[in-house]
């Protein structure tokens, strides 16, 4: 059984920066993408940012590019997302999610995550506000 899960949600104010952290076991983790997903109240889930954990290439959504980074440990088992210049928009509970793909677009722009992607993390609230 695969299993994901988040740390590193906190409250912070606006241009703040925060570090997540996605532990993974349970699973292979060259055959995996990993990404990150948040969900705002009356909103759907959106993939935010992903990475192949096979050769490290990435992708972001464009309402985060040039603030947000995405990077893997292997060793660790581990995903994070660096997210600086944080906006009030950014306000959400953010998932970890995996699931076996080739690369890491086909994770982050995927129809209907919530419906389709098997495996998520418990989520972490990260609160941008002034």
């Amino acid at each position: 059984q695969l299993q994901l899960v988040e740390s590193g949600g906190g409250l912070v104010k606006p241009g703040g920066s925060l570090r997540l952290s996605c532990l993974a076991s349970g699973f292979t983790l060259d055959y995996y993408v990993i990404g990150w997903f948040r969900q705002a109240p009356g909103k759907e889930r959106e993939g935010v940012s992903c990475i192949s954990m096979g050769d490290g290439r990435t992708y972001y959504a464009d309402s985060v590019k040039d603030r947000f980074t995405i990077s893997r440990d292997n060793t660790a088992n581990t995903v994070y997302l660096q997210m600086n210049s944080l906006k009030p928009e950014d306000t959400a509970v953010y998932y970890c999610a995996a699931d076996p793909l080739p690369y890491a677009q086909a994770l982050c722009s995927m129809p209907k995550p919530s419906s389709v992607i098997g495996y998520w993390g418990q989520g972490t609230q990260v609160t941008v506000s002034s």
